[in-house]
């Protein structure tokens, strides 16, 4: 993989000479967050491939065996893994590959569910985070990997599905392989549209980033969404202070685990409210992820099951130009360790 020196052997990508020539300065930056060699992988060449099997078809094998601490892992092939992302659109619309001008991806977060245990994981990923991502000329042709940011993977694409699989493989590719079976993208329409079919939802802002333009969203307050300040929850920051990309990331982590609270609990009183929502924000979203899917991951979720939480391990700096997240390579490959292996007896 581009940008990643010595990454564990887990890909052996051949380095772009001529896009490593643009970015090069980039790139020497970004190659330094890799340097650390934590374990030996064996992995077997599958060529990675966005699946749209149903999430209770046998998952493919991607990954093989990998040696850590002395001991052997497998990639736990129970996990289906999907791709939610908030796009900056207000509706979706097809445009030129390598135009640039899909939107952004302002939400990422990746979710795992074990289709044996039930277990689920919600993993976040910053939208700033320094990463290998396809990039395109804008005659369509591909540049190949390049260094660049996670939320820009989305906007090389066509604005619709294409844009959604080049997230995915962006995401896939900074998490060591771990495959992503479907995706869902929703548009800024869609977030009234949510609160909507939820009904009135109370979070507790979880820090002062919102108070530069509204002081009455102070840290610890607790406000009710609704259709008129759900996207300002969401979306806004203050772009002269650094590091607010990652603050409006805990805002959205606040507002997703109050959003799955209140499904499980409407779920339990009527199991269509899936359905319903499903089809309020059909419109709204771009997805390869099927109503049956979606019911049967709530479904697990009001098993008992409550989701785990987790954000890319790293830290949020200014970088020249931009607010860049940079991973702490270690910490991650950890966290993957925990969250997508079983050990093998």
């Amino acid at each position: 993989m581009t940008g990643r020196k010595k990454k564990r052997k887990l890909w052996l990508i051949p380095v772009l000479v001529t896009a490593a020539a643009l970015w090069a300065g980039l790139a020497m930056a970004y190659r330094g967050y890799r340097e650390k060699e934590k374990a030996e992988m064996t992995v077997r060449n599958h060529e990675a491939e966005l699946l749209t099997k149903a999430a209770g078809d046998e998952a493919p094998e991607f990954i093989g065996t990998v040696s850590w601490n002395g001991k052997i892992y497998t990639y736990n092939e129970h996990l289906s893994n999907f791709l939610f992302l908030g796009v900056d659109k207000k509706e979706f619309e097809d445009v030129p590959v390598g135009s640039a001008e899909a939107g952004q991806s302002d939400t990422i977060f990746l979710l795992s569910w074990d289709r044996v245990t039930g277990a689920v994981t919600l993993i976040s990923i910053p939208r700033e985070t320094a990463a290998s991502i396809e990039q395109f000329y804008t005659d369509g042709t591909s540049m190949g990997l390049v260094p660049g940011y996670m939320c820009l993977a989305y906007a090389y694409g066509d604005g619709k599905h294409g844009s959604c699989q080049l997230s995915a493989a962006a995401v896939s590719n900074l998490l060591y392989g771990v495959p992503v079976q479907g995706y869902c993208a929703l548009s800024l329409n869609a977030l009234p549209v949510m609160v909507e079919e939820l009904g009135s939802l109370e979070v507790t802002v979880p820090n002062d980033s919102l108070a530069p333009k509204y002081p009455e969203y102070k840290e610890g307050t607790t406000i009710t969404l609704n259709r008129e300040n759900i996207e300002p929850y969401l979306r806004y920051r203050d772009t002269t202070a650094d590091g607010s990309p990652f603050l409006r990331l805990k805002r959205q982590e606040a507002f997703l685990k109050v959003c799955v609270d209140r499904i499980e609990e409407d779920f339990k009183k009527d199991p269509g409210v899936i359905t319903r929502i499903y089809t309020a924000m059909d419109m709204h979203m771009v997805t390869n992820i099927g109503t049956d899917q979606f019911a049967k991951l709530m479904e697990m979720m009001t098993g008992g099951n409550t989701p785990v939480f987790w954000t890319l391990p790293g830290e949020s700096r200014m970088g020249e130009v931009y607010d860049e997240y940079h991973v702490d390579e270690d910490a991650l490959f950890e966290k993957i360790m925990e969250t997508f292996y079983v050990e093998t007896e």
